[in-house]
């Protein structure tokens, strides 16, 4: 990895000024420590980074051509529409939406293509980054001054969100327009940090970098780790959150939550996610189309009852483990839609729940279970799991403790690095 190339900071006009081309806006409450981060921020509420933009920051991007990269996730302490509130304020003109996987209103199902249209509100065109392309291209960027981004990540190495960010920003670089975050917070937390850090070898769309399953950072502090560690070359810069602490988890904030995609219903499901994702890349369900999904595993032919046991033996920190029974109500997936199967379903307390030990210890005692009914998913397990050391454990009988101690060097070398690059 390269070193930082951020330096002090400095507080000029209501913006925190941070190296060559890197400016992190702040608000009136905001506190520069000498490494150029926030170090403090003392506010009532937690604000969003496109109303800490409206109120203290527009005029350094006042009379620019926009364009934003965003979703239905983009919204106010009020639930108004990022899109709505940029085309609606004459200081600014937006000109051009893209929309991610899922699409502009969330509604696609997992790895669907998203055509391009016209935003019926607006009139804007929308131009799809999950179809033909996931990079917006010249001609999407032409007439464009400044490229916004907004959406709500949920703080996994999967999730594609924060990729579409990273290769808006690539394009934008490309350009000669600045990148503008409009942060937002990590709704399960930036303080703990789990599991594996990527192999660049296994690098795609579900993972693209090599960071760890569970991250502990916001959009707006990854996008300064890809840029000062993985070559995304751009003018960045990132309006931060006001009031939002790094212990604070989402129902902390006061902010309304907003499904980020159809099967990530709550921030429940999204604190399990980063491990049982794992389990996408089986022929075991994750409960998709129920209202836990990514909460419990299962598959036909499952003992849940002998699962849990198996599982709760382990004595892990933080999760117990129930037996269920359920019917995954989404066929497109190919995991046994509308069929019953048996599994568990992961219930967590804090403090100490790492979701991606428990997921792994659910792996070795599920395809133990499974015997010959055990599958992965042709190379989707490694791709997800960003190597293929994970499976080839599992297949050779490892321990947890040992999938654990192999893991850990590279996560430790990670958090090190990832300290250079917080805001909060």
């Amino acid at each position: 990895m390269r070193q930082s190339r951020v330096g002090a900071g400095l507080i000029v006009a209501g913006a925190v000024l941070l190296g060559a081309n890197l400016i992190v806006w702040g608000g009136r409450d905001a506190a520069v420590d000498a490494a150029g981060g926030i170090a403090a921020q003392v506010a009532s509420e937690t604000r969003p980074g496109i109303e800490v933009l409206l109120a203290d920051s527009i005029h350094l991007v006042e009379g620019l051509r926009a364009g934003l990269v965003t979703n239905h996730t983009g919204i106010d302490r009020q639930g108004v529409s990022t899109i709505d509130l940029l085309h609606g304020d004459a200081r600014v003109e937006l000109v051009a939406l893209y929309s991610p996987e899922h699409g502009i209103r969330g509604e696609a199902e997992a790895g669907e293509l998203v055509d391009s249209g016209t935003d019926p509100r607006t009139g804007l065109p929308i131009h799809s980054l999950y179809g033909a392309t996931r990079k917006p291209t010249p001609e999407m960027l032409e007439g464009v001054e400044v490229l916004f981004f907004d959406i709500q990540d949920i703080g996994a190495r999967y999730y594609t969100y924060v990729y579409t960010m990273a290769l808006a920003m690539e394009a934008a670089g490309e350009a000669g327009i600045p990148f503008v975050v409009l942060d937002r917070p990590n709704p399960i937390g930036g303080v703990e940090v789990h599991g594996n850090v990527l192999d660049p070898a296994f690098a795609s769309f579900v993972g693209m970098y090599p960071i760890p399953m569970r991250h502990g950072m916001t959009p707006g502090e990854l996008a300064r780790l890809f840029r000062g560690e993985f070559g995304v070359d751009a003018e960045l810069r990132v309006a931060p959150l006001s009031g939002w602490s790094r212990g604070d988890w989402f129902p902390d904030t006061g902010l309304p939550w907003v499904a980020p995609s159809p099967n990530m219903p709550s921030v429940e499901s999204a604190r399990h996610y980063p491990g049982t994702c794992l389990f996408e890349g089986t022929n075991l369900s994750v409960g998709r189309g129920t209202p836990i999904a990514f909460q419990q595993i299962g598959a036909p032919w499952l003992d849940g009852e002998a699962l849990a046991a198996n599982l709760n033996g382990y004595g892990l920190a933080g999760v117990r483990f129930e037996a269920v029974r359920f019917v995954p109500e989404n066929p497109g997936d190919g995991k046994h839609g509308g069929v019953e199967v048996g599994g568990v379903r992961l219930v967590a307390s804090e403090p100490g729940y790492d979701p991606t030990e428990a997921a792994v210890a659910a792996l070795i005692e599920a395809a133990a279970l499974s015997g010959d009914r055990w599958e992965w998913r042709d190379a989707g397990f490694d791709r997800l799991a960003g190597t293929d050391r994970l499976r080839l454990a599992v297949e050779a009988g490892a321990s947890l403790e040992e999938v654990r101690a192999a893991w850990q060097p590279d996560l430790d070398e990670f958090l090190q690095v990832r300290e250079r690059y917080l805001l909060y």
